[in-house]
Formats: structure tokens, sequence, C-alpha cells
């Protein structure tokens, strides 16, 4: 039954609600931004309402299913491991796009509210704000780039491992930490490698002196 319950959550998490929303406001997401067909691009292509709903039911086809498997008892011990990274694979590599998809940042923060009764998700979310308090006093308040927002993503749920191994949840659980980390790190490389060699080539700048 595992592997039913994991294609249930992976076709939960491949319905493209942001995507689809964006089409009925007449915003093809695709070619906002940087084509992510996610809620965000959703919120610059057709305002922040359209935006919010399309959080909202990215985040419940994460939440949901987990939820209701969880609690009905259909999954229990390590099989939880492929039901919840199911649904963020499902948001990154969706059959209805292809086999393509967005960054699955929603869907992530669903997944991890059912998981831990919001705990985790909570501690994502405070996590990532003072990241983001901290990038912007290094840019001296100046909006925060992509490929910052990717690192600051990633790095933050770096951050929840810690937490996690702290609060000493489970195996299980840290064994899902590590299937979405990856699967995050996957949806944000391009704009990681592009930090990076931001990174890189401010390094390698030579220093000048003045005397």
């Amino acid at each position: 039954m595992m592997m039913v319950w994991t294609v249930v959550a992976w076709l939960s998490g491949s319905l493209m609600f942001s995507y689809w929303l964006g089409l009925m406001a007449r915003q093809n997401l695709k070619t906002v931004g940087d084509g992510n067909p996610g809620a965000m691009n959703l919120y610059k292509a057709a305002g922040i309402r359209w935006g919010m709903a399309g959080v909202v039911l990215d985040f419940m086809k994460g939440y949901l299913p987990v939820l209701l498997l969880m609690n009905h008892g259909a999954v229990g011990g390590y099989v939880i491991v492929p039901v919840a990274a199911a649904p963020v694979l499902g948001h990154a590599f969706s059959p209805f796009l292809k086999f393509k998809g967005g960054k699955a940042i929603a869907v992530t923060f669903g997944v991890w509210s059912a998981l831990s009764g919001f705990e985790v998700s909570l501690v994502y979310a405070l996590i990532l704000a003072l990241l983001l308090v901290i990038a912007r006093l290094a840019n001296q308040g100046k909006p925060s780039s992509a490929e910052s927002d990717a690192f600051q993503i990633v790095f933050g749920m770096l951050l929840v491992f810690i937490y996690l191994y702290v609060r000493t949840f489970s195996l299980e659980i840290l064994w899902c930490w590590l299937a979405i980390f990856v699967l995050l790190v996957y949806t944000h490389r391009h704009e990681l490698l592009a930090f990076l060699e931001k990174i890189f080539k401010k390094s390698d700048k030579p220093k000048r002196f003045s005397l």
C-alpha cells in the first residue's frame, strides 16, 4: 500500500493550482519573472488576491494528503518518508506541465505543517523572516535578489535540521527532512549556482589600497 499512498500524495502535489489560477486571470506564469508556475509569480502577475489563493491551495495540496493519511493510520514508521516527499516531488515534476514544475515552497510548508502540527513550519517561517531581515540590512534596505532568496530558503531548511535534532524528532522525520531538503536544493539549483558564482567572484576581486 505504500506505493499507492505515495502516488496519491504525488498526484495531489502535482496539481498546479497557481498556474491554473494564472490562466483564469489571463496570465501565463511561464512568461512572468523566472517562469516559475508558483504562487509568488501569480502574485506578481495578477495581484495579492490571486497570489494568496495560490499560496493557500499550494499549501493545502501538501498538508491534506499527509495529514489525512497519518490520522487514518494509513501510513506509519518509515512509510511516511516517501509519502511526505511525494507532494513536493509532484509540484517539482508535474505531469500537468510536462513534468516540469515550481520551487515547491508553499507545498513544503504544507507537508511540514501536517508532519509536526504546524510546529516545524512555524519555526521555518521564523528562520526565513530572520534571514530576510539580515539580508535587507546587509543590502542596506534594497530588495533581495532571486539568488539570495534561494540561498535563504535552502540555508533556512538546513537550520531546521538543527531544530529537529535538538528537539529529538524521530529518525523518520529526519529522513523526511533529508528528502525534502534535496528536492528544495534541486528546485533552486540555478539560483544557488548563480549565488555561489557571485560570492566567488567577489572573493576573487583584487583589493585596492590607497596611500
